[in-house]
């Protein structure tokens, strides 16, 4: 997304925020929230930050021919994502490991796809399963696990 979008979807963020705000019966002209819709919009942009990137190409710009055969583990990847049905934060730790079949990756990638999966609105059952068909699609091992 261009930065002219971003800007302009953030500035109809914030436009309904002031809506939201007012329906809750504050007055968004208080001095303490004359920012917050701005505020609210940028913070959302950047918590949902996953839509806009491409996990595929994060694994792919790392990919080495390998002929390494045994289990790959990342574990403890710290996450952070909001709850599709509140949108209240959730967080926790990731482990993911993957058996090679002729590709490696990096395992600072694995924690970035977990990142970009974890910044959209989700469920942790919805995101374990993207993260495991991302790594199964790109580096086609012989198996994958997420938990």
């Amino acid at each position: 997304m261009s930065p002219e979008e971003t800007e302009d979807r953030k500035s109809i963020i914030a436009d309904h925020m002031k809506e939201v705000i007012t329906l809750l019966g504050e007055d968004v002209a208080r001095d303490g929230l004359i920012k917050t819709p701005d505020r609210v919009a940028k913070a959302m942009q950047h918590l949902t930050r996953g839509y806009y990137q491409d996990p595929e190409e994060i694994l792919r710009s790392a990919l080495f021919r390998e002929n390494y055969r045994q289990m790959v583990i990342v574990k403890d990847i710290d996450l952070f994502s909001l709850c599709e049905h509140h949108l209240l934060p959730f967080f926790g730790k990731a482990h993911v490991a993957y058996i090679p079949d002729g590709y490696i990756t990096g395992l600072s990638k694995i924690a970035r796809v977990v990142d970009v999966f974890a910044r959209r609105l989700q469920v942790q059952e919805r995101l374990t399963t993207q993260i495991k068909e991302c790594i199964q699609k790109t580096l086609n091992p012989m198996g994958v696990m997420v938990v």
